[in-house]
């Protein structure tokens, strides 16, 4: 009977970032960061929405998700994050990051794209703690997810939508240089709302960046690349 040690199984060697790309990116800008939220920063962004995400006499979002009662919506918070996990081919991804500053989230930046080897189009959307709004953060992380978007992933178009009653978001895409694509007729808690559409071409980016002056690092990019099928 021999004692020497079995060798390690095939998977030892495998770091996270060879499992699940996402986790080694960080867009980062003076001290703001975006990053994808392992399960134990996901609990912190839920405990965050609990305390509040807007008034509550209005709603941003299409789907209600931050109606319930602070663990109903912390709960939703969860379960649709980890949901989001298997939307992540390059077919059709939508990839949420944690928006940190000194460690803390402070809200979520995500960006969606079907076909986006084809159309070369993503949509952003996002929100913020309410203690973290109207500092000018909602801007920046804009901004951060701009720069990976068009500087990181080459995109050539980036879109956004608002409802026509909330000027703060509508006031960030015009600030940066998007420009009106349409009006869409929707529906919100059971009565009309029109949404204002927004595109910002890599055109309008490229005219609108060194007056931004933006000084973004990306680390991780390569490995998302690969794995959003940009070989």
């Amino acid at each position: 009977m021999s004692d020497s040690p079995l060798p390690p199984p095939p998977s030892a060697g495998l770091s996270d970032v060879d499992i699940w790309p996402l986790t080694g990116l960080r867009v980062t800008c003076g001290d703001l960061e975006l990053r994808a939220p392992d399960d134990r920063m996901l609990l912190d962004v839920a405990r965050l929405a609990a305390q509040g995400v807007h008034a509550p006499d209005y709603m941003p979002f299409l789907v209600p998700w931050t109606r319930g009662t602070p663990v109903q919506v912390a709960r939703s918070v969860m379960t649709y994050q980890w949901g989001l996990r298997q939307r992540t081919t390059p077919a059709d991804w939508a990839i949420e990051l944690a928006v940190v500053r000194d460690g803390q989230p402070l809200g979520m930046q995500g960006l969606y794209a079907k076909d986006f080897l084809v159309t070369r189009t993503a949509e952003t959307g996002s929100w913020l703690g309410l203690r973290h709004q109207h500092g000018g953060i909602g801007t920046r992380m804009r901004l951060l997810v701009l720069h990976l978007l068009f500087e990181g992933l080459d995109a050539r178009h980036a879109t956004s939508s608002a409802f026509v009653d909330n000027p703060g978001s509508s006031g960030v895409s015009r600030k940066i240089g998007y420009r009106p694509n349409g009006v869409l007729h929707q529906a919100r808690e059971n009565g009309p709302v029109d949404s204002q559409l927004f595109v910002l071409d890599r055109a309008d980016w490229d005219a609108r960046r060194d007056e931004l002056r933006l000084e973004v690092t990306i680390e991780g990019l390569a490995p998302v690349r690969e794995q959003l099928g940009m070989v």
